[in-house]
């Protein structure tokens, strides 16, 4: 295992450049469709998301239980880029509505493929490549196991803290991490002080649209206020601020889903489409973040009973689950009712 084989294969993608995956049952050679420029080849096959291919009419919801899976399609014709990005993009289907008719082909290397598309995710990239004949001669190698590697919260821990005063409190402490191979650098925020009593804990994915820019699509922003103000009369809290724009699809991916909900999709299908599970985010990092900060036991501030389950089972005790309250606008009504009826959050 080896992460940093992982790290290269993710700068290789942002920059549209070939990565070959090497898996046990076979290797595949393969370039990002959304930065890559289209091959010249006779016969254009693409690795698509198995949600995309039952939009394109070649898959059912059967075999597609996991709308991230991947699937391999031929192209008939000359396949350029403007062309490609069009067929892997759902939320171009209306301005570019003519497309196909493609053809299914048994999935070369299942295992590189799954690789392959952890490995966009984590780029933040559409699920979608190019399957190649050859790769460039200088295209790195990466391995499921390098992926595994790259993506493992226990190498996270703390690289810097400092003061921070913020408006719910003076006193507050802002501590940084960093992993060995992700760029991401997750942050906790402790408001009051720490003593013997269990703090507060909030888990806030990064949104950049309601954090920062005050968005109503979304309640993202008064969640991430509500829970500071709810800390600052605590005794004390901790506010976990996980780099995981979108549920973890990133932020390009999440203004592409913000495009299918203008056509009518709900948020969970939006995600699905793009070729994305209904979640992607990592809650162990949360987890590494506690225990690197020597808090076993917290109150879980959160309306997700899917968070509580999984830092319970990452060995969190959880002693309390407090609700956290937002009322609805015009613009997220139909955001909320989403998320209370396709993901469970007790609103």
């Amino acid at each position: 295992m080896n992460a940093r084989a992982a790290a290269r294969a993710l700068d290789a993608l942002a920059r549209g450049w070939d990565i070959i995956v090497d898996a046990p049952d076979g290797q595949l050679a393969l370039r990002p469709v959304e930065t890559g420029a289209a091959p010249e080849t006779a016969q254009p096959r693409l690795l698509i998301s198995a949600a995309r291919a039952i939009t394109l009419k070649l898959a059912n919801q059967k075999d597609a239980a996991r709308p991230d899976a991947p699937v391999c399609i031929a192209v008939p014709g000359a396949l350029d880029s403007a062309l490609a990005v069009a067929i892997v993009d759902p939320s171009l289907d209306l301005s570019r509505p003519m497309k196909g008719p493609f053809a299914a082909q048994p999935l070369p290397s299942p295992q590189a493929a799954e690789a392959a598309m952890q490995l966009a995710r984590l780029a933040g990239l559409l699920p979608a490549y190019h399957i190649l004949t050859e790769a460039e001669a200088e295209a790195p190698r990466v391995t499921p196991a390098d992926v595994a590697a790259y993506a493992d919260p226990t190498t996270l821990r703390i690289a810097a803290r400092a003061r921070l005063p913020v408006s719910t409190s003076d006193t507050a402490e802002i501590v940084a991490f960093r992993s060995d191979a992700d760029f991401h650098e997750h942050v906790a925020l402790i408001v009051g002080t720490p003593d013997d009593s269990l703090p507060v804990v909030r888990l806030h994915s990064e949104c950049l649209t309601g954090d920062v820019l005050g968005s109503l699509k979304c309640d993202c922003g008064p969640q991430l206020h509500g829970a500071l103000h709810a800390m600052a009369h605590a005794q004390w809290g901790i506010l976990l601020y996980l780099r995981q724009e979108g549920r973890g699809i990133g932020l390009i991916n999440k203004l592409r889903a913000y495009q299918l909900q203008d056509q009518g999709f709900d948020t969970v299908d939006a995600n699905n489409r793009l070729g994305f599970p209904t979640d992607a985010r990592d809650f162990a990092v949360a987890a590494q973040m506690l225990k690197a900060l020597h808090v076993p036991a917290i109150r879980l501030m959160t309306n997700n009973p899917d968070k509580q389950a999984v830092l319970a089972s990452l060995g969190v005790t959880i002693a309390e689950r407090l609700p956290l309250q937002i009322p609805a606008n015009p613009h997220n009504a139909h955001y909320l009712v989403t998320k209370r009826d396709r993901t469970g959050h007790q609103l």
